[in-house]
């Protein structure tokens, strides 16, 4: 008892020192009565729900009754502690003033003024916090879903595995064993996904410490192929345009849900399977999960070659690099030439092969090396002629015959070659008809029978090569 009155003088003193004041009437200041504090006004009444400073200079709430509070919220938005002093720059573990779920107890902050921090943002102790209306620490994820708030309140940033807010939601992306998903959360703590971002659209595809990642509507980040158009079901099923590819569990070498640059050999998406020529195939991905794509056969121009390594490939609509032999535009100029690629390496051969065409006979082919490597080759090589790389050859039963080749400026040249493709020079021959065909050092027709030979394609046209598609 005698530690009690102790007590009580203490805070007497804290209380009064300095703030009583001489009036005629009465003593305006703090006064103790039963044990129980309150502030008389200059007329000897209670000072009833106000704030009222001790000598210590800290604020002190009386509350309806002209008591002064303890252990209690004051003014709604304020909280008292045991000694009745105005709480600040604090964090409370307190039961709702709004008796929201009796008895159980919430997180609050309050600031430098005392006051309840409410329905906003606050960074305590470089740590950012959300509270809600009434002034309540949230945890989880945030009322619009997109943030989140770890279990001490502290907003979440970088990767985290969580169920989404709403597991209910229909998405495209595939479906998580355990209803967990990975997010990425930015320095803002905002959630990556097109909802959150100025893009808008159905997925958003973002870069992260030097790799790409896709994030779904809800944030959900995404693995294996995605249609960056939404709803895979209505993806053509002729291209593989507007398709990324993010790694899967299993992928060697590989960050789960980053993009993969390079080589990899996969199944092609759902709705493409049907629709290509293998099972597994082969696709090479940019940076951004990006596959190399290309036109439809017949249509490529050697505009669309892809260099990879210092070797030629081309790449058709479902992402695939072609094999075989192809029909291939010159750049823009409208005209035509052969390459073959290579059935296992897909690569654009060189030199002299032998060649499946589209009808299922073998022809040799001739495909330049050095310049215009690949090029099938039109004109003479090796004292043989070609045209668009196949070898030009005379029908046995004449033993020999014409060929035009356009000579690139609106021209042609024309030569006399033998059942075996090899050209004349510097003669005469006849065929089997009895034709004579004189031809100079280049083996360029000069004359038939006697007469000068035209320079215009009036004489035998060239073979061209049978491709798959034609």
């Amino acid at each position: 008892m005698k530690k009690k009155g102790l007590r009580i003088l203490a805070a007497a003193a804290v209380l009064t020192f300095g703030c009583l004041t001489m009036n005629a009437y009465a003593a305006e200041g703090w006064a103790l009565s039963n044990n129980i504090w309150t502030y008389l006004d200059k007329n000897g009444n209670r000072v009833t729900n106000e704030w009222k400073k001790g000598a210590d200079n800290l604020w002190r709430y009386l509350n309806s009754s002209g008591e002064m509070a303890v252990n209690s919220w004051a003014d709604n938005d304020y909280y008292v502690d045991s000694n009745g002093i105005m709480v600040s720059n604090k964090w409370m573990q307190l039961a709702s003033p709004y008796s929201r779920d009796n008895g159980t107890t919430y997180w609050f902050y309050f600031g430098s003024s005392g006051k309840v921090t409410k329905d906003s943002w606050k960074k305590i102790d470089g740590k950012s916090y959300l509270f809600d209306s009434d002034g309540i620490m949230q945890t989880g994820w945030s009322e619009d879903g997109d943030y989140y708030l770890s279990s001490s309140g502290a907003m979440v940033t970088g990767w985290k595995y969580l169920e989404p807010k709403d597991e209910d939601k229909d998405l495209y992306g595939p479906e998580s064993d355990d209803g967990k998903y990975w997010f990425y959360f930015s320095a803002s703590g905002k959630k990556n996904s097109p909802s959150t971002s100025s893009n808008g659209g159905d997925y958003k595809v973002m870069k992260i410490d030097g790799k790409y990642y896709c994030f779904d509507e809800d944030g959900r980040m995404q693995t294996g192929w995605v249609y960056l158009e939404g709803d895979p079901e209505n993806a053509s099923k002729d291209t593989i345009e507007n398709w990324r590819y993010f790694a899967e569990s299993g992928i060697q070498n590989a960050t789960l849900g980053a993009s993969i640059t390079g080589w990899l050999s996969l199944n092609p998406p759902e709705q493409l399977q049907d629709n290509v020529d293998e099972p597994v195939v082969w696709y090479y991905f940019e940076k951004d999960g990006t596959p190399k794509t290309g036109p439809e056969d017949g249509k490529a121009s050697t505009s669309d070659f892809v260099k990879i390594n210092g070797k030629t490939y081309l790449f058709d609509q479902k992402g695939n690099p072609v094999k075989g032999l192809k029909k291939i535009q010159i750049g823009s100029t409208g005209e035509y030439t052969s390459y073959y690629f290579d059935a296992s390496s897909r690569i654009s051969v060189k030199g002299k092969m032998t060649v499946e065409e589209g009808d299922g006979n073998k022809t040799t082919f001739y495909f330049n090396e050095g310049t215009y490597a690949g090029r099938g080759v039109s004109g003479v090589k090796n004292g043989y002629l070609y045209y668009m790389g196949k070898l030009q050859e005379a029908d046995s039963s004449s033993r020999y015959a014409l060929i035009s080749i356009p000579n690139g400026s609106n021209g042609y040249q024309t030569y006399v070659v033998n059942s075996s493709g090899r050209i004349s020079k510097n003669t005469t021959v006849k065929d089997r008809d009895g034709n004579k065909f004189k031809v100079n050092s280049s083996g360029i027709l000069t004359q038939i029978n006697d007469e000068t030979a035209s320079t215009k394609e009036e004489y035998g046209e060239p073979t061209e090569p049978v491709f798959e598609n034609d």
